[in-house]
């Protein structure tokens, strides 16, 4: 196989990680929760489910960082997430803040996704260098 038919393999397989992380942790949610005491409104996400999308969208860059490197994983997942959460958000937004929150989804999903698969690339670099 090339390098051109690995790296598309590889970008496709990242787009359908990142998008399945989307969706098992936060693509199911469209409500909000309104505490009956005190009327406060929070959500559409609870805690939970955004630490374990962050959890495995680091897994995903990490794995991804490893084998194909950080110029790949970190363009690739930062589109793919952003475009399935601003889809979403789209569509059950009437005030149009969710552009704003797609601008905000993408800064942090490319600062991590960067940051975690530059760090799995340097690992396996350094693991790979004869000992001295």
């Amino acid at each position: 196989m090339t390098t051109t038919m690995r790296t598309l393999l590889g970008g496709l397989l990242l787009v359908a990680a990142t998008v399945g992380a989307w969706w098992a942790w936060l693509g199911w949610e469209s409500g909000y929760t309104v505490d009956p005491a005190t009327g406060a409104t929070s959500g559409p996400y609870a805690v939970w489910q955004v630490a374990g999308c962050v959890l495995t969208l680091a897994l995903i860059a990490a794995v991804g960082g490893w084998w194909r490197g950080p110029w790949l994983v970190a363009p690739v997942m930062t589109v793919a997430f952003t475009a399935a959460w601003a889809r979403h958000a789209a569509s059950t937004d009437a005030t149009g803040l969710w552009a704003v929150g797609a601008a905000l989804v993408a800064i942090g999903t490319a600062s991590g996704s960067t940051l975690v698969s530059a760090g799995a690339g340097w690992l396996r670099r350094r693991r790979q260098r004869p000992a001295r």
